[in-house]
């Protein structure tokens, strides 16, 4: 049976990546064309994946009308644009975080999209880790009662680039959005206000791209549950992300995963493995399951797991959290969109 046939806008690294997935270990998906500016990555993907069409051009992978779906992984300024323009071809919608570093522009995407009544599905592959899954699972039947607090850390390995950091959004879009989405999944609650605090403690290059490389944000939910959430651009110790939600009934807390679970004891102590240092290594299962659930939706027809709706939540709470950090206050997310 022919399964629905994609086609991959950008050939970088996470492109590559669903691109690999799609091909040899998700059901149902077939990979017919990748595009990417560079038209040399875009044929050295094609050609090691066995795609059949490389372009440099992203409108004949929109135009085809072979293809039933794309995944849009190219650069953020690119992310709104090919969402209408996809929409407006009939074609079902992947797109990488964030669709747009620009409010007006994610909801004039998100309009298209439901005019054209195709399926948009939002890259946040964390809300796909099995624990995460299994947390919110259990928050959702009432495990632990009333959710009262929630406590979220992440911290990577590294930091970027400083050329990435300045066209990133800084920590608040780039790194924390996918905390900002865990927080409102995990919780099943709306974000009401935040109040942030940051400080450049890691590459004094990141504050002077006027970005800080270590922050803390303070949630209020609707429901009157709290939030904190910690990042830091460099973790000596590995890829480091921990949950914690507390409740009336109890409390359920989702420790790092690592390679394996050998333990060494001599007399120095007990030594085991480090954590994982690569967010693909450690997330390589979560984004198998979220091209899984986009391929689900697409044939079936339904509401997948991360919307537009959810792509957008995240963008507004990280400029509520930007305006805190730059003006010293709590700021409540209708100040960015009176939606909210």
């Amino acid at each position: 049976m022919k399964g629905i046939q994609i086609g991959i806008i950008g050939a970088g690294r996470i492109g590559r990546l669903h691109a690999e997935n799609l091909t040899y270990r998700v059901k149902g998906a077939e990979v017919a064309a990748v595009a990417d500016v560079f038209p040399d990555a875009a044929a050295r993907c094609a050609d090691e994946i066995g795609i059949p069409q490389a372009t440099a051009d992203p409108m004949e992978v929109i135009k085809n009308p072979a293809i039933d779906a794309v995944f849009i992984c190219s650069s953020t300024d690119t992310h709104a644009p090919l969402i209408e323009q996809a929409a407006q071809a009939g074609k079902h919608i992947f797109c990488e975080k964030p669709i747009a570093l620009d409010i007006p522009a994610i909801d004039h995407a998100l309009e298209t999209v439901e005019k054209a009544g195709v399926i948009l599905q939002v890259g946040f592959q964390r809300r796909f880790d099995l624990n995460f899954r299994r947390a919110r699972a259990s928050i959702g039947e009432g495990k632990i009662g009333k959710p009262h607090i929630l406590r979220i850390t992440s911290r990577d390995p590294e930091p970027p680039p400083i050329e990435y950091v300045k066209v990133s959004g800084g920590i608040f879009l780039d790194m924390m959005i996918h905390d900002f989405d865990m927080a409102r999944y995990l919780m099943g609650d709306e974000i009401e206000e935040v109040y942030a605090t940051g400080a450049v403690l890691v590459d004094p290059k990141i504050g002077e791209a006027g970005d800080v490389d270590t922050a803390a944000v303070t949630l209020r939910f609707k429901s009157g549950a709290i939030g904190v959430i910690d990042n830091s651009r460099k973790a000596v110790y590995g890829y480091d992300q921990r949950v914690e939600v507390f409740g009336e009934k109890g409390m359920i807390v989702v420790s790092n995963p690592k390679p394996d679970t050998t333990v060494l004891s001599d007399t120095a102590g007990d030594h085991s493995s480090p954590l994982y240092h690569f967010f693909l290594d450690r997330y390589a299962d979560s984004y198998i399951a979220e091209e899984e659930e986009f391929i689900a939706a697409v044939t079936q027809k339904k509401v997948p797991l991360v919307t537009g709706f959810d792509g957008k939540a995240a963008v507004v709470i990280g400029y509520a959290a930007k305006k805190s950090l730059a003006e010293g206050r709590p700021v409540k997310l209708s100040e960015i969109d009176p939606a909210f």
